[in-house]
Order: structure tokens, then sequence, then C-alpha cells
């Protein structure tokens, strides 16, 4: 099992390894301790992948066969910490000087666009310097920023790149609203129930320096449309006549 787990890492890797020009056969997965030794191979390469560097294949394989043939390492443990968290080390510093340089495009990007967008007809700026205009107005109460409110929406980034959608899932959300980034606290507070507004966020209203996951950048400004359909724990509003309403409530009750 072993030396069958050795030639599936070989061949995962591409053993041949950067100073060879030719390609190792194809590793056959005819028995199933091969099938085993490459679901586990493809977990190893998947994991490698991830550090985003090219790595020297000839030496990794040969250290994985050293450490399952019980040889002597050709290198110490101390060593083996040491070089590893030098990599990671600058690797931390290259991200960070990414992140720095993407978080300066967004900021003169974000700057310009929300020029620009103030000056379009029905947009409002607030003292905070959120942006907002009136896609359906409404008569409807307003909440408190303590309130909870259930909403429809839609987020994208100034170049129009979608980052989250409620519609698109087709569920709208529920949250207390003094539990959500700034420029939806003031915003929402704006709406009556039933209306629609976009919402323009500058990113200190939304999530500033830091961003937000693999999609939202450090300092990006924000564009959303956003649909007030409830207050608390009321029935969120809807457009459906009272006969689609009743329908869609006994279809939900009767799973028909």
């Amino acid at each position: 099992m072993k030396k069958v787990f050795i030639l599936a890492c070989v061949a995962m890797l591409a053993a041949c390894g950067q100073q060879e020009e030719t390609k190792a056969p194809a590793q056959s997965l005819e028995s199933d301790d091969a099938k085993l030794a490459y679901a586990i191979g493809m977990d190893i390469g998947q994991s490698l992948k991830t550090l985003g560097s090219d790595l020297d294949r000839t030496a990794l394989v040969a250290a994985i066969n050293d450490r399952l043939d019980g040889a002597e390492s050709k290198l110490s443990q101390e060593d083996a910490g040491k070089i590893k968290q030098a990599f990671f080390i600058k690797q931390a510093e290259e991200k960070a000087a990414e992140q720095k340089a993407l978080g300066e495009k967004n900021k003169t990007d974000g700057e310009a666009f929300l020029a620009e967008h103030a000056k379009k007809e029905g947009v409002s700026v607030t003292e905070s310097g959120l942006q907002y205009a009136v896609i359906k107005a409404a008569d409807g109460a307003k909440p408190a920023a303590t309130d909870k409110v259930t909403v429809h929406y839609k987020g994208t980034l100034i170049d129009g790149t979608e980052f989250d959608s409620s519609v698109a899932r087709g569920e709208p959300i529920s949250f207390p609203l003094n539990g959500v980034i700034k420029g939806w606290q003031e915003g929402v507070q704006l709406m009556s129930v039933g209306s629609k507004y976009k919402l323009v966020l500058p990113s200190d209203l939304a999530y500033g320096d830091r961003g937000a996951g693999p999609k939202i950048g450090p300092n990006s400004v924000l564009v959303f449309e956003v649909e007030l359909l409830a207050i608390g724990d009321e029935a969120p509003a809807t457009d459906l006549t009272p006969e689609e309403a009743a329908a869609k409530a006994i279809k939900e009750a009767t799973g028909k």
C-alpha cells in the first residue's frame, strides 16, 4: 500500500518534476489501493494549490518518499519550520501590498463614481454622504433604527458586478436594522413600507478599508436596490392580488 501511495503521489504531482521535460505515464487506477491513494493525492494537490506558489515537485515527492520510507530527512525540523515561516511571512506581505494597492484604486474610482452619480436627476445626498434615489414611492410606515425589517435587495459594485441578491435567491431577508452596516441603517430609515430605493454607499458607510469577503474589496463603494417589505413581524408587503395571495398561502400550507 505504501508503494502504491508513493506512485499515486508521483503521478498526481507529475513526478518528472521541473528538471524533466517528459511526462510520467498516467497512473493506473484499476485497484482499490490505487484509487484510494489517488483520492488522497487529490486532497494533497488541492491543498498545495492554495499556496499560490510553484513548488519543486521532484523535491516534494522526494520528501514524501523519505517520510513514508522512514529515511533521514534532508532538512531538520527546525530548518523546515524556519523555511515555511519565511515563505508565509513573505506571502502575507505580498497580499497586504496587493490589498493596499487595490484599496487605493477603489478609493479613487469610488470618489469619481460618487461625484458623477450625485449629479444625476432624482439623486439626493445626505450629510453623511449617503446617496439615494426613489425607484418606487409608498406612503407606509418608516422604521426606526431599533426595528426589525424585512427587505428584498440586490447589491452591486460600481462596475455592475453583483455580489449579493435576495431577489436572485427568491427569499426576502429579515434583520434588526441596527445590526447592519451604517449605510443601510440610514438609508432604510428613509423608506416607507412598500417603497423601493437605490442606495449608494460610500465605503465608510459600508465595509471601509477592510472590505468583506472575496467579492467586496477594500474601500469599495456599494450600490443597492432595496425594497422595504415589512417592519417588525408584520406580513411582508406584496404586489399580489387578494386571490393570488390566498392561493399562495394555501399552496404553502398544503404543499400542493
